[in-house]
């Protein structure tokens, strides 16, 4: 067993300890099993991020009572000589949901779906902290920096300007986006896992905040990229086949606002990435007929169905 491990309560029952190289969190993680056959994910961050990992710790634990199939918080703590702060959480075992959803049928992709999207409502009952500032004015500050950034980075792009002239026209939507919650911060197809007997997992909250519910929708892409069938059961299973009209106009400006900051975030990763997140750009233009319309051509209401 390691010595970065062993100050860390019950390490000695390990069995095995596996890394995991998935992700793009700084943090290092590890798949354990027990000798009594439990199995756990370790999370190991610089303790300089203590203050960071209790809050997210401590906001995770709020979802305890709910009904979701998901990674949750055990304990909490300092190890190796104070040089590491530890999280434990339960193991949530399955394959990427990124390689079963393809692989199913269009019946269970859409299931899949809508069980991402009654998870999703459930966290959202949990509210955010107390004394935040107004939504509105949080985000609009971001939306200033997304375009800032994204002129300043040195990568421009054929159909920048859609974007950018789209968000420009609807921030103020943001005005009616009052009631703040629990987010999980990157719910995607990327952090879901399918059981062996079909039941979906959420797992990574590294990237956890508090703020519009309705802004958990900006990653739906990558869901749709899959599978248009399994985003649009997670909108309708979400909003329980009742989707406000209001919706897909909030959900556009949500998603045009993360593509066009995902362009400069990528560069750090290299050419490949950068390259993905262009190509993810050009996906979404065609989705929404450039912004033309407010509903993506791969959504297929509930009742259809």
């Amino acid at each position: 067993m390691s010595t970065i491990f062993s100050e860390i309560p019950g390490a000695g029952t390990w069995s095995t300890v596996e890394a995991i190289d998935k992700g793009w969190s700084q943090d290092k993680k590890y798949h354990i099993k027990t000798t009594d056959g439990r199995e756990l994910l370790l999370r190991l961050s610089d303790i300089s991020e203590y203050g960071n990992k209790k809050r997210e710790f401590t906001a995770v634990k709020r979802l305890e009572q709910l009904d979701i199939a998901m990674s949750r918080p055990i304990e909490l703590g300092v190890c190796h000589n104070g040089q590491f702060v530890y999280s434990l959480f339960t193991w949530v075992d399955g394959e990427d949901a990124g390689q079963v959803i393809p692989a199913a049928s269009p019946e269970e992709q859409y299931r899949l779906g809508v069980v991402t999207g009654k998870y999703l409502c459930r966290m959202h009952q949990v509210p955010a902290e107390e004394n935040l500032p107004p939504w509105a004015g949080r985000y609009q500050q971001k939306i200033n920096n997304y375009i800032a950034n994204y002129r300043a980075c040195g990568i421009q792009f054929e159909g920048a300007h859609i974007f950018i002239d789209f968000i420009e026209q609807n921030r103020y939507l943001l005005e009616q986006r009052r009631y703040q919650s629990f987010q999980h911060g990157d719910y995607h197809v990327g952090n879901m896992v399918v059981t062996q007997t079909g039941e979906l997992g959420i797992i990574d909250f590294n990237r956890f905040d508090y703020g519009d519910p309705w802004e958990e929708f900006n990653r739906i892409t990558w869901c749709a990229g899959l599978s248009g069938l399994f985003a649009s059961g997670r909108i309708n299973g979400y909003f329980d086949d009742d989707v406000p009209e209001s919706f897909f106009r909030v959900m556009a400006l949500y998603i045009a606002c993360n593509q066009l900051s995902s362009i400069y975030w990528a560069i750090p990763f290299g050419h490949e990435e950068v390259n993905i997140m262009l190509k993810r750009a050009e996906t979404v233009l065609q989705w929404y007929d450039d912004f033309r319309t407010f509903v993506p051509n791969w959504y297929v209401p509930g009742r259809t169905i």
